[in-house]
């Protein structure tokens, strides 16, 4: 019933009108999070300009969109309140700067560890906190000047515009794909509020209930353009102390967010971005923003699925929406003020019904009960946490996981040879997990003088493999046998042979296979 997606090829025509949708969305989004990160609402718009135009003219997605996130927010808060903006702007600059070492390095690749209980998690993680976050537009300030719940009439209207909003979105595709559903819902119910003086919230509604009593009434989205400054902060290594850790958690949170949306729209739309040059142009958009007044940011997953539901799929989209918003700053912001969020709501709670994934209840009864809680674990990081430490913490469980499962797997096979040496076949990798395992699959004591390991079923891949093969070695010879080790690759022969240095390890030679060599005392 949810399958937004429309399947099209890019062109401009989509490109112009998905970028026009996304530009009139991205507004109430980026002055939320400049009052989350404590800075001026401009702060957050030129940050939405500067990122979504750098990234969707550079970036290695077309199609993505960028713009001033909450993550990023949160992360800066703490900077900002005690060291003031200028020191958020070094730090931002400082992030891109790594960012594009990233890139350069090639380190995007490591997006591919991800495993898929993890980004089913991330996906249905971020759906709950856009829904979560559109809540908030159901609070006005009350008469004791206190933010509550809308209650009455002015709930009903809220939650009948929403509705109508959606009804536009989910049916208008039925009828025509010429253009955007969302962006004819919008003018539609913007229409609809103005020509009949309904008394709904807008934009400038928002924007108002967020600042001090004493500037409510001269708010306004109307601005300049951003001017190039250098931050205004010490060059010295205080400075870099200072900003140092914001800069590595703000690179970190922000390509981990731009690479898993690249990922995810990669899936929706069968195609292949690049992460690399994603690193590097979401790098230079944060450069830019730290030295034109903007407070960072990166891809958002949300916008993005507007701009890909509405047709947008070429860097014209993310262009388009950038150059929109500034032009909206600039010279028609009474326009966006007067947008209603029950409009913006709407699209947004379509939003969120096109990413959670649905299918999951379904696929959960197939998972291993491993995956579907590490799923579980995702989701719920992100909601209550951070959408960075959901990640980590998914992709650390998995490998936890992956450990112990192949741990289980060490397994050996006994036999005596034609020369009455026992042989030990194993089975499975030797490493940290098993190596437990591995040590009780001998029995030195019972053994004639010479033992066979033999290494064609398994493998030697790490240094506690090795520091166990040493504890073997030493058992056997105080017992005075010999262990052989036979058919190692040629891989495990040069870990060993690198560990030689640190770790007492005999390798026989064999004279039979001519496989391994001595290692010289």
């Amino acid at each position: 019933m949810f399958s937004l997606i429309i399947n099209k090829e890019s062109n401009v025509k989509n490109d112009l009108l998905s970028g026009l949708t996304v530009a009139l969305a991205l507004v109430p989004e980026a002055v939320a999070f400049a009052f989350v990160a404590g800075v001026a609402p401009m702060v957050g718009l030129y940050a939405a300009f500067i990122m979504g135009l750098v990234a969707a003219a550079l970036g290695g997605r077309p199609g993505m969109i960028s713009g001033a996130t909450g993550a990023m927010a949160v992360v800066v808060v703490a900077l900002v309140a005690s060291h003031g903006i200028q020191y958020l702007f070094a730090a931002v600059a400082l992030a891109g700067l790594l960012q594009i070492m990233f890139g350069v390095f090639r380190l995007g690749k490591f997006i591919r560890l991800v495993p898929y209980p993890v980004m089913l998690g991330f996906v249905n993680g971020l759906a709950i906190v856009i829904f979560l976050a559109q809540l908030s537009q159901f609070k006005v300030i009350n008469a004791s000047g206190a933010l509550g719940w809308m209650q009455n009439g002015q709930l009903y209207l809220m939650v009948g515009l929403v509705a109508l909003t959606m009804m536009i979105i989910h049916f208008l595709p039925k009828l025509t794909t010429a253009v955007p559903a969302s962006l004819v819902a919008i003018i539609m119910v913007t229409l609809m509020v103005h020509g009949l003086s309904m008394d709904a919230r807008t934009v400038i509604d928002f924007v108002r209930d967020m600042l001090p009593a004493a500037e409510q009434a001269t708010a306004s989205l109307e601005g300049n353009l951003p001017n190039f400054a250098i931050p205004l902060v010490p060059f010295s290594l205080e400075t870099l102390k200072i900003i140092g850790p914001y800069a590595v958690i703000l690179s970190l949170v922000g390509l981990i967010e731009s690479l898993l949306t690249l990922s995810l729209i990669d899936d929706l739309t069968n195609t292949r971005g690049r992460g690399n040059r994603e690193c590097t142009a979401q790098g230079l958009g944060n450069i830019a923003n730290g030295f034109f007044g903007g407070m960072g940011g990166c891809a958002m997953i949300g916008q993005s699925m507007i701009n890909i539901n509405s047709g947008g799929r070429g860097r014209l989209s993310g262009v388009t929406a950038a150059l929109v918003l500034l032009a909206c700053i600039l010279f028609a912001a009474n326009l966006i003020e007067m947008i209603p969020l029950a409009a913006l709501v709407g699209v947004m709670f379509m939003v969120v019904l096109g990413t959670f994934e649905w299918a999951s209840f379904r696929i959960f009864r197939g998972m291993q009960t491993s995956d579907a809680l590490i799923s579980i674990l995702v989701a719920s990081v992100t909601v209550y946490a951070d959408l960075a430490i959901a990640v980590i913490v998914g992709v650390i469980v998995s490998a936890l996981v992956f450990a112990w499962e192949h741990a289980k797997h060490i397994a050996v096979t006994t036999y005596i040879d034609e020369d009455g040496w026992k042989v030990y076949e194993l089975h499975g990798p030797i490493f940290f997990g098993s190596v437990s395992n591995f040590k009780e699959l001998f029995s030195p004591k019972d053994d004639p003088n010479d033992v066979v390991i033999e290494f064609k079923k398994s493998r030697v891949s790490d240094s506690s493999a090795i520091e166990a093969l040493h504890g073997l070695a030493h058992k056997y010879q105080k017992l005075g046998k010999k262990l052989h080790l036979r058919h190692l690759s040629e891989d495990c022969m040069q870990l060993l042979d690198d560990a030689a240095r640190y770790v007492e390890i005999n390798v026989n030679e064999d004279p039979r296979y001519k496989v391994a060599v001595d290692v010289p005392d």
